[in-house]
């Protein structure tokens, strides 16, 4: 019986293109060069599973992965809701006299009581509790006590600035992040070092600072771009102090898994085909090195639009941010509750996509989403 060395075992099998055994139970990393077509008039290799699950059942067991994440969700806002709910209770303060400019304004009892009885500040805590539900179901978040709006309308006329500018932020993080792994990943000399150094110093700028700094050098100092403006121009250094230090989180996390993918064994195959350095690095290890990021964007997002409220106050732009401040200054609790709960839903949103774009991207999960349908 002749033994081979794992060398030439490994040697064989980078000459005549078969992928090396997997041990049972054991994940392969992601090859994506294992994911094209089959050639035309080729059959799929024996156990390679190709034609044996239908579309239909991929996109029925897709639809479920949907179903099960949009559940999980829907409780996760009930959550959210029932203790904004309580908290907002727990606040010191008669909320009629909030409503009727506070308690400096001196109002007279008889007036005191009609708001609460308007309000229904009057009726038991748990029938308030379920017109709140009731409230949320139907979209109705209540009427804020100092604008004299209906909340919906209020969030809904400012939020579509504060969504501008974390998409833009967020579409920025991943360049710097996509940029700087490219430039620096699997390399040993200046380039990885300097590289490394850009990422630690971008994910560790806070944004309060970070603002007023370009604020001060841009605007101030070169004038190169307005210190306010509604426009395009006045959205790049919002998104720029928002969208820097996600950048420089998301090019850590990239770079490292870029890192670790360069050691796959897919790569060596990719190369004994013939492929250069450059498609591989491109086409194929970007692709799994980009899949932690795609994680963390939900995450990146919520965090994007708790920054805006910091952002917004310092360059002075319309948004949510904006809304939220005055809110709490004037203890204006429906409102404060109405953005919160705004907020909480965008994050589940978004995080219920960044699901759905994982699967979309990762083909392992896809294959056992497959199977398990």
């Amino acid at each position: 019986m002749t033994v081979h060395t794992r060398d030439e075992t490994a040697s064989a099998s980078a000459v005549g293109g078969a992928a090396p055994a997997t041990a049972p139970g054991v994940v392969p990393p992601l090859d994506p060069t294992a994911g094209s077509d089959p050639a035309p008039g080729s059959d799929p290799a024996p156990g390679s599973g190709a034609g044996t699950q239908r579309p239909g059942s991929r996109w029925r067991a897709l639809a479920r992965r949907a179903a099960s994440q949009l559940g999980s969700a829907v409780l996760l806002l009930w959550a959210v809701a029932t203790i904004v709910f309580f908290l907002q209770h727990m606040v010191p303060g008669d909320p009629a006299l909030a409503i009727l400019g506070g308690a400096s304004s001196n109002p007279p009892p008889e007036t005191v009581q009609a708001v609460r009885e308007q309000y229904g500040f009057d009726q038991p805590l748990l029938v308030q509790y379920a017109a709140f539900l009731g409230g949320l179901v139907q979209l109705d978040l209540g009427e804020s006590y100092t604008m004299k709006e209906s909340v919906v309308t209020v969030i809904g006329e400012q939020i579509v600035p504060t969504l501008q500018l974390t998409a833009s932020a967020l579409v920025l993080a991943w360049v710097i992040a996509l940029t700087l792994t490219l430039v620096s990943a699997g390399r040993s000399g200046l380039a990885g070092r300097i590289g490394s150094s850009i990422e630690v110093v971008f994910a560790a700028l806070p944004h309060f600072w970070l603002g007023v700094v370009l604020l001060v050098v841009f605007a101030v100092v070169l004038q190169w771009l307005p210190v306010v403006d509604g426009g395009p121009l006045g959205l790049i250094l919002p998104a720029a102090t928002l969208g820097i230090p996600l950048g420089g989180f998301l090019a850590q996390v990239t770079r490292d898994e870029f890192d670790a993918a360069l050691r796959q064994p897919f790569v060596l195959s990719a190369r004994s085909r013939g492929a250069t350095l450059h498609d591989v690095r491109w086409r194929h290890v970007l692709r799994h090195a980009a899949l932690p990021g795609i994680a963390l964007s939900g995450w990146g997002l919520g965090s994007l639009i708790s920054g805006a409220v910091v952002v917004e106050v310092i360059f002075s732009r319309q948004g949510i941010g904006q809304v939220l401040v005055s809110a709490v200054t004037s203890q204006d609790l429906p409102l404060v509750v109405g953005v919160t709960f705004v907020v909480a839903l965008v994050y589940v949103v978004a995080n219920l996509l960044t699901d759905l774009a994982y699967v979309a991207v990762d083909p392992r999960l896809r294959a056992s989403i497959g199977r398990a349908s």
